[in-house]
């Protein structure tokens, strides 16, 4: 069932039970918003889609109001905007004047609002927050209750996407806090560090640690990719700014988690460029043709590197500064032949691993038979490479010892 009602001059038609905002949006009707985001019920808290409708008494919030047969609204009106402007004002009173500085500008809701409405920043001498800075040492989320304009879209999402229901307000009026549990820390409070919270925030009272001075959102590119962490598919985009990934932000239109990302997926990403990630194949020296190995590391196609230099690798990959520059690669040269030990690892290229790897499986197979072999297949694989995976240990190896690593 549907129903028609006026827009801005404009007859509409609207599904029974749609919320003036939701007709509008649909009709291509732009109404501003704070508090409001489509996968969270709406409270009405902001103020911000207040519009005139025909007969009422007062202004009414767009987003909680139900648009009802032959109602004719006014999103533009004159009450309408300066109601709006004097929200605006109003926040910007306690608000901290570092746009300059912020972490999310240019991808802040209220200072876009503040600069469609064209409001100037308040001459203010009154009461203002100073909350602490970082007050939790939760090590992926960063708070600065300072910029909070007690939307309260981190609860909601909280409680209806995570069900975590850890974030709350406390206190009453000017004093009011958002507060994890009852006024905790946040893990104290059972917060699983998802950021959820900071994902559905519309300003930068909460905020991606790990990213804080790597890049605006104008200064990245952003890449849509898969989660590698495990078979469930969730889409997200990488922010790279450099050739380095300086953060990972939910997508509203990913098909199958939209904004919702468990810890690894939104925060474990500094894997891609830590000095201990193997991007090329090691094979113990014993396993190769000595010969080989001292003019292929001579000539600089394969290399060795013993422990303490891989320690230095990492220690320089700690210690590397923000802006969205990696550290150099402060690696020392390979180290003499006469050092390489029967199980030291060579660094070699991937055609010779692989016949390594094939001449051991065929040699193993003929010594003892299949059931020598047991496998793992991981969950971090599609559903398409561990059929393969399957294929190759039934037939290949010849044994049925095959598991998935999600049951250990």
């Amino acid at each position: 069932m549907s129903i028609n009602l006026t827009i801005n001059n404009k007859v509409i038609t609207a599904p029974d039970g749609a919320t003036i905002l939701e007709a509008a949006q649909a009709a291509g009707i732009e109404i501003p918003t704070l508090c409001h985001h489509p996968d969270l019920t709406d409270v009405g808290a902001c103020r911000m889609c207040v519009v005139s409708v025909e007969g009422a008494r007062a202004l009414q919030t767009a987003c909680t109001t139900p648009a009802g047969e032959g109602m004719v609204v006014n999103t533009m009106s004159d009450a309408a905007v300066a109601s709006r402007k004097f929200t605006l004002e109003m926040l910007l009173t306690d608000h901290p004047n570092e746009c300059m500085t912020c972490e999310v500008a240019g991808d802040c809701e209220l200072q876009d609002l503040v600069y469609d409405y064209q409001v100037p920043w308040p001459d203010h001498n009154g009461k203002r927050h100073q909350w602490e800075l970082d007050p939790d040492p939760n090590p992926f989320i960063f708070i600065d209750r300072n910029k909070c304009i007690v939307c309260g879209r981190c609860i909601r999402a909280c409680n209806e996407i995570q069900n975590r229901d850890i974030w709350s307000f406390a206190y009453r009026g000017f004093e009011t806090k958002l507060v994890a549990g009852a006024d905790q820390l946040m893990l104290d409070a059972g917060c699983e560090s998802c950021g959820a919270c900071v994902a559905y925030c519309p300003v930068g009272a909460l905020q991606d640690k790990m990213s804080l001075g790597l890049g605006r959102v104008n200064q990245v590119e952003k890449v849509r990719t898969t989660c590698s962490f495990c078979g469930v598919g969730c889409n997200f985009d990488l922010n790279v700014r450099n050739d380095k990934i300086t953060k990972v932000t939910s997508a509203q239109d990913a098909p199958v988690n939209g904004m919702a990302l468990c810890v690894k997926g939104r925060y474990g990403y500094d894997f891609v460029h830590h000095p201990d990630r193997l991007t090329r194949p090691m094979v113990r020296a014993k396993w190769l043709d000595p010969a080989t190995v001292a003019e292929r590391v001579k000539n600089g196609e394969w290399a060795v590197f013993t422990e303490a230099q891989q320690r230095r690798a990492s220690l320089t990959h700690q210690r590397a500064s923000g802006n969205g520059h990696s550290a150099s690669d402060h690696r020392s040269p390979a180290i003499p032949q006469s050092a390489i030990l029967p199980d030291t690892f060579v660094q070699t290229d991937w055609d010779t691993a692989l016949d390594t790897v094939a001449g051991k499986f065929t040699q193993v197979k003929k010594d003892y038979g299949g059931d020598a072999f047991a496998v793992l297949a991981s969950a971090k694989c599609t559903n398409e490479e561990n059929y393969i995976f399957n294929k190759f240990t039934r037939q290949m190896l010849a044994t049925h010892s095959i598991d998935h690593c999600a049951r250990l």
